[in-house]
């Protein structure tokens, strides 16, 4: 048995608390898997997990070979890529989550780019509105919209997110336009439930804040299909500008963004990933593209009339 694959084979179950998931993230057999432990145990001379038929637990010897091995695997992933890095660039793995709906629409065009410098990096994309938990699932980097809540992780923001008013003109046609967020009341209202509180708008003038509740007359936990909804003349959506500024003029339509003379809330864009002594050369190289690409892309302003 190689020592590096029986650390990782540990690792992995220790934190999954399963050799079938360990096995499925380690590309190898369930078999095989029990077997790399089992040998690292014989070469240690200690058990390092508690099996039953339902679970699998840590010994204290196991804690404290968790609560160091994997920065030791980080570290020595990384000496082999600094050192390989001349001859072939980025190699492994790469396990990214992302939102769903700004992972459909940013996150992946912004991987295509990445992949084109680093053809030998192997790219995992897995797209969640909910927020995984890096460790026990195998990511490396999660990109978060808004804080992330876990001390456990190291946060670099890459832009703000800034949201925007939007109805369709047939809409307004018919209920008229809002000219201040206490209008807001008489109208129909499209809420996105997977923006953090959804059902609490805030406007800024003048240095003064104003809090509309809408009711919920729509409610959708996607931002592309709040702005449909709007576009269709359903309502009053609060859209992240990501989903306006993905479409040109013409695709937006009818679109118009309303009380354009309120500054609405800001949410962080982040890219979060484990605190740990060594951090991988793959996933800082990912992050120094992100904050430039993003950057780039303009995705925090929006451009309507």
């Amino acid at each position: 048995m190689d020592l590096v694959d029986g650390l990782k084979a540990f690792v992995i179950t220790a934190q999954t608390g399963s050799f079938t998931d360990a096995a499925n993230r380690l590309g190898i057999s369930n078999r095989l898997t029990s077997k790399y432990v089992a040998q690292l145990e014989d070469k240690i001379g200690a058990r390092l997990l508690q099996r039953t038929t339902r679970q699998v637990g840590l010994t204290p010897q196991g804690e404290e070979l968790l609560a160091r091995a994997p920065a030791l695997l980080a570290e020595l992933d990384d000496l082999i890529g600094s050192v390989s890095e001349d001859a072939k660039g980025l190699t492994g793995l790469l396990r990214i989550s992302a939102p769903v709906t700004f992972g459909e629409m940013y996150i992946n065009e912004m991987l295509s780019r990445f992949a084109v410098q680093h053809p030998n990096l192997s790219i995992d994309l897995r797209l969640s509105d909910s927020h995984v938990d890096l460790a026990a699932e195998g990511f490396d980097i999660a990109f978060r919209i808004g804080k992330p809540d876990l001390n456990t992780l190291k946060v670099r923001k890459l832009g703000t997110i800034t949201s925007v008013l939007i109805a369709g003109q047939s809409y307004l046609e018919q209920h008229g336009e809002p000219r201040s967020p206490d209008d807001l009341v008489h109208h129909t209202c499209i809420l996105d439930t997977n923006m953090r509180e959804a059902n609490r708008w805030v406007f800024c003038k003048d240095g003064q804040e104003s809090v509309f509740h809408p009711a919920r007359n729509f409610t959708v936990n996607n931002a592309r299909i709040a702005k449909d909804w709007a576009q269709n003349g359903l309502g009053i959506a609060l859209c992240p500008s990501f989903v306006l500024q993905k479409y040109r003029d013409e695709e937006n339509g009818n679109l118009v963004r309303l009380l354009s003379d309120y500054s609405m809330k800001t949410l962080p864009l982040c890219a979060a990933y484990l605190n740990g002594k060594v951090v991988p050369k793959k996933v800082r190289t990912l992050i120094d593209f992100a904050v430039q690409d993003f950057e780039n892309s303009n995705l925090s302003a929006c451009q309507m009339n």
